[in-house]
């Protein structure tokens, strides 16, 4: 019989939230959480033999010593197939299993089944490795996701080999070398005459989509504009009063700057993807407050505006991120402003 090792977070290891993220890796020789479940799945072809659970926090700020961990419960139980999550849109989590895949998957050789949401920043590092399922963006789809990955892990514990198609995970963009009947010619031609008819065909490189944006119209008089400051380059006052996530953020913060003509002094950056020293000796480098004081009393801009916005970008869910600026741009359209300096890093 296969062994599984299950592999998940803080809160689904049925230690605590967010005020445990930051514990160390602990190992559990019997099925956790949501490993409880997937044991009853596995159709008697192989069986858990006991789940990690390490806090996000932990995992993503220290890496190396919660691998080092990892990698000890592995020469140990010398298992099969490992499972992690699902993370569904939790960031960190995500980009936790995601670290997890790489390690089994890449330095152990061992395959990997987890599952994700679509926009979870977890995804593009892991679906190439392991075999990711999608999932609902909230723990709410936990019934339809795990009998899902099972059915992926029963596969592999009988030395199959799962397909994307009838095993539901994403498409892991590797290429492989097949034989067709027909050439790659005949097969462009009879694509090319289905799609002129109308008829329903598969394309053999599907292409990805993205969102196009109309841009809004010029601001016709910049002197007598209103200007607003917001950053993704984690910018916040000392002590980062509303703790937002150095990564995969959750949540932005605003701040009333009206009485200030630079950053300097008040804020630093708790950003984590890019080397903090030079922001936090001027954080005006990220967020340009000191300019656009000094445009406003050259008259270039008419003012601006009193309070400034701020989160992180770096693995920031697309959905989160989507959600801030909906929240930020109606705040400010409603307040009157003209005009917004986005920056990044």
């Amino acid at each position: 019989m296969k062994k599984i090792l299950y592999y998940v977070n803080q809160f689904f290891g049925q230690i605590g939230g967010e005020d445990q993220a930051h514990i160390a890796p602990v190992y559990k020789k019997e099925a956790v959480g949501p490993a409880m479940g997937f044991a009853k799945m596995l159709e008697g072809e192989a069986e858990i033999i006991g789940t990690l659970i390490c806090g996000d926090n932990f995992f993503n700020e220290h890496n190396e010593e919660a691998l080092a961990f990892i990698k000890d419960i592995n020469e140990q139980e010398k298992p099969d197939i490992v499972v992690a999550g699902p993370a569904f849109n939790a960031g960190r989590y995500g980009v936790a299993c995601a670290g997890v895949a790489e390690f089994f998957a890449l330095e152990a050789g061992i395959p990997v089944v987890t599952g994700m949401y679509e926009e979870n920043p977890g995804l593009e590092a892991c679906r190439g490795i392991s075999y990711v399922v999608p999932t609902t963006d909230s723990a709410g789809g936990m019934r339809k996701a795990l009998p899902t990955m099972a059915k992926i892990a029963v596969k592999l514990a009988k030395g199959e080999e799962p397909v994307a198609e009838e095993d539901g995970f994403f498409l892991r963009g590797i290429r492989e070398t097949v034989f067709s009947d027909k050439i790659g010619s005949e097969r462009a031609v009879e694509m090319l005459l289905k799609r002129l008819r109308g008829e329903e065909f598969e394309t053999e490189l599907p292409m990805p989509e993205f969102d196009n944006v109309e841009p809004a119209h010029a601001i016709a008089d910049m002197s007598k504009a209103v200007i607003a400051l917001v950053t993704t380059g984690g910018i916040v006052p000392h002590g980062n009063p509303d703790h937002i996530q150095s990564a995969s953020a959750q949540k932005w913060g605003k701040y009333d700057v009206s009485k200030l003509e630079m950053l300097k002094g008040d804020y630093e950056t708790i950003h984590g993807g890019y080397d903090p020293v030079y922001a936090n000796e001027f954080p005006d480098r990220v967020a340009p407050l000191d300019q656009l004081v000094h445009l406003k009393k050259e008259g270039a801009i008419g003012d601006v505006y009193k309070y400034f916005y701020t989160t992180t970008g770096t693995g920031t869910a697309v959905g989160n991120s989507r959600k801030f600026g909906q929240e930020i741009g109606k705040e400010l359209k409603e307040a009157g402003v003209d005009g917004v300096i986005l920056t990044s890093t």
